[in-house]
């Protein structure tokens, strides 16, 4: 039995390139079909008509000449295809007799193949065990092989991504997509500023998210196109206009207004904008190591949270960090992500509960940017502080979402307290009213917020390096302690405040200036 190219994984996972007919053939496919391909049905179709071509091709030099057997007889001038060396033509030049002495006598036979000025032997009249001595006309030979659904379902992924590459890059050709669907620019309804003009007009008299279908409703336009064809060319309209945006999900389109997106949806807040410091990993201590682990900082290198499962979750807890604090919002580390709806846009709305009142909040998933915005007045609500642990549910409704915190009896505590004195960031222990859980390392107050805002404008615009934030918070805060001791969550903490950081860089500095001290459970001193 001879194996098929299209057959083997070298075949779709290393030698495939997309040709013009491959482009052709998926052209004719979407014009006949006259409705949106997903990227799946493409490649699906794309494989079918290459096993196609393959075996029509192998057909065709079949009916050039006899398939080669061993055991048949051959005369000169006959014509024979080589199905072992890839279907090739030859002709039979001449005969011999053959003499092997483990077999009994049988001939060899002189051929020419096409394009080849040699000559080849192959034995003939040879009656014995072999791979190529089978019966039939050679239609036999494509027998027993996978079908192009069992070649998707293993090798599609690679296909898929190939065809992807292709179809971007094609030039000359009408393929346009819409997520992962692609359709014909010549085949889309026509969708001009007018209809564009009364979407926008829908969208703000409803004041919300809106799906393609009820924009549809309202478009009502003159063409003959399937829905679904309808559908593709409002969606791809609207992409190319920016009055438009996307807030929904890869598996439910919602359109909506950009204009009334708050800013902080748009454009990272400031306050969690972070500028990669170069710094030694190695250096730091796997004490430490496990230490950045637990606090979870979305600025983190995803790696090192590789240990967290990627299926979704459904609850979760955090601690609230400062820079999340000051601009309401939750961070998207890989483990909170995986609670939240994935989608390949910049961001999409979704609806937040207040567990406690029942009050129903509008949040903004930031995918690019790592963060959920829209809890600044909640915090505010419920005294939160920064270092509470919050708690967030999904519900049955894949875009809303229950948000909560651990509480308890609320009374005075001792934290500590942020606040600015003589231009300099300092901290003292104050009783603040809290009625959540905390993380006691992590917990802080703050006093007069706008001059700690002026502090930490000055620190960014003057990019302090982050030791030099280091050496001016450590002591502040060790002046806390009776030991004269930090530990390594609260000083992440604290630098935060004055500069937008991920616990690496810091705890990288932690162990590799002198200056700096371990005094073990995650406690550090600092001399000099």
């Amino acid at each position: 039995m001879i194996r098929l190219k299209t057959q083997t994984a070298e075949y779709w996972q290393e030698s495939l390139a997309i040709d013009d007919q491959d482009l052709e053939h998926l052209y004719g496919l979407i014009l006949e079909r006259g409705v949106p391909q997903t990227l799946d049905q493409l490649t699906q179709a794309l494989m079918e008509w290459r096993c196609q071509r393959e075996e029509a091709a192998i057909k065709a030099k079949l009916e050039k000449g006899e398939p080669y057997r061993p055991r048949d007889s051959y005369e000169t001038g006959q014509k024979i295809v080589f199905p072992a060396l890839d279907y090739a033509l030859a002709t039979v030049t001449g005969i011999r007799p053959g003499y092997n002495p483990q077999y009994e006598p049988f001939k060899v036979i002189q051929v020419r193949f096409e394009g080849e000025e040699g000559i080849r032997e192959f034995a003939a009249e040879f009656n014995h065990p072999h791979t190529l001595n089978v019966e039939g006309d050679g239609s036999e030979l494509l027998a027993d092989r996978l079908s192009p659904d069992e070649l998707y379902a293993t090798y599609g992924s690679w296909v898929r991504r190939r065809l992807e590459e292709r179809l971007q890059a094609s030039t000359g050709w009408e393929f346009v997509n819409f997520g992962d669907e692609w359709f014909l620019k010549g085949l889309m309804a026509d969708i001009h500023v007018g209809h564009l003009n009364i979407a926008e007009a829908a969208l703000d008299v409803n004041g919300d998210p809106m799906p393609p279908e009820e924009l549809l409703k309202v478009l009502d336009l003159s063409t003959d196109l399937a829905q679904s064809a309808q559908l593709f060319s409002l969606n791809y309209a609207l992409r190319g206009d920016d009055r438009f945006d996307d807030v929904g999900t890869d598996d439910n389109i919602l359109w909506f207004l950009r204009r009334l997106e708050p800013p902080e949806a748009i454009h990272p807040p400031r306050r969690l904008q972070y500028t990669p410091q170069p710094y030694n990993r190695e250096k730091i201590s796997a004490e430490l190591l496990e230490l950045e682990r637990e606090i979870e900082d979305e600025a983190t290198e995803p790696a090192i949270f590789s240990l967290y499962p990627q299926q979704p979750i459904y609850t979760a807890i955090f601690t609230l960090t400062y820079p999340h604090y000051r601009v309401g919002t939750i961070p998207l580390t890989p483990r909170l992500a995986a609670l939240f709806p994935r989608s390949s846009t910049q961001r999409t709305r979704i609806t937040i509960i207040d567990g406690r009142s029942g009050q129903k909040m509008t949040g903004w998933v930031v995918h690019q940017h790592k963060y959920v915005y829209g809890l600044d007045k909640w915090y505010k609500e419920h005294d939160i502080p920064v270092g509470a642990y919050v708690k967030i549910e999904r519900t049955k409704d894949p875009l809303t979402f229950i948000i909560n915190y651990e509480p308890r009896r609320m009374k005075r505590e001792w934290i500590r307290v942020a606040k600015v004195v003589e231009g300099k960031l300092t901290f003292e222990m104050q009783k603040r009213p809290i009625g959540c859980q905390y993380d006691e390392l992590m917990v802080m107050g703050e006093d007069k917020p706008v001059e700690v805002d002026s502090l930490w404008v000055a620190s960014e615009e003057t990019e302090k390096p982050i030791l030099e934030v280091i050496r001016e918070v450590f002591p502040e805060l060790a002046k806390l302690s009776p030991q004269g001791t930090v530990h390594a969550k609260t000083l992440y903490s604290a630098v935060n405040v004055l500069r937008r950081c991920p616990p690496g860089p810091i705890f990288a500095e932690l162990c590799t200036q002198d200056c700096f001290n371990p005094m073990g459970s995650g406690y550090w001193t600092m001399t000099g």
